[in-house]
């Protein structure tokens, strides 16, 4: 797409799962992309297979739930490629559990990365994003940000946030020129091991600690969601949900409730 072209992109959560895809598909869209990982070797591993495939790669190393991090980050990828007109909010982690039985460092160490390092990120950004003539931030949000389920202990709670955000920071931006992308995708196939092990899962089923918590729907090809991502960029749309008929499910579930509730322990 030649929109992209020359586009200066800072993805987070850049080293592995979704943001490297993410990071990857906007290198072959020929913009300029800095990945932040928190891991140094995934990430700057990462950063020289983008460069080996001819595109431009720079790798960060940093902690988002960390505001000078967030700050330094921002400044440093802004220097090397003169701005920043793409921020990807990518850094997440998920979680399986019983809700009651997830322990209260638990809930706060999912609500840091989850939430308040998308905020802190994005906070960072900003001042760069608005010198843009078309500046973009994309949050990945997920499912479980708009419809709890069964199993996944405290990332439904960390993930709500995450949409509400999204759309003050839309609502907030709007005569700005900021365009905000709110990406909430079902299970993503994964081709490598998660980055870090899921704690507390005992006691619930083996299905739920596949992609997804075991809900019953196809596994989302991560770059087929990325070009489609990209796509939604260059459109300004505000929301990317897969599969798509998940919106007729969140709709049920505000104005029947007990109904909504009777679908998700039916798919999980």
């Amino acid at each position: 797409m030649e929109y992209f072209t020359g586009k200066k992109v800072l993805v987070t959560g850049g080293s592995s799962g979704l943001g490297r895809v993410i990071a990857e598909t906007f290198a072959r869209a020929r913009a300029r992309v800095a990945l932040v990982g928190l891991e140094e070797s995934d990430t700057l591993a990462a950063a020289e297979s983008i460069k080996a495939s001819g595109g431009e790669a720079l790798g960060l190393v940093g902690d988002v739930t960390n505001e000078e991090d967030t700050l330094r980050l921002a400044r440093e990828a802004a220097q090397r490629f003169g701005g920043i007109d793409i921020l990807v909010n990518a850094a997440g982690r998920t979680h399986r559990g019983w809700i009651l039985e997830t322990p209260s460092d638990e809930i706060l160490s999912l609500f840091k990365l989850n939430l308040l390092g998308t905020v802190q990120m994005t906070r960072a950004a900003i001042p760069y994003l608005l010198e843009s003539a078309s500046s973009h931030v994309v949050n990945i949000g997920s499912l479980a940000a708009k419809s709890a389920s069964r199993w996944v202990g405290a990332y439904p709670i960390s993930k709500f946030p995450v949409a509400a955000f999204s759309q003050q920071l839309r609502l907030e931006m709007r005569d700005k020129g900021l365009h905000v992308l709110l990406v909430c995708p079902g299970p993503v196939k994964r081709d490598q091991p998660r980055l870090y092990p899921l704690k507390h899962a005992e006691g619930i089923p083996e299905s739920a600690l596949m992609p997804g918590g075991g809900v019953k729907v196809g596994k989302i090809d991560p770059v087929a969601l990325a070009e489609k991502i990209l796509l939604y960029c260059r459109k300004r749309k505000p929301e990317l949900v897969i599969p798509g008929k998940a919106r007729l499910l969140f709709a049920i579930e505000q104005l029947f409730p007990r109904l909504g509730d009777w679908i998700v322990l039916k798919k999980t």
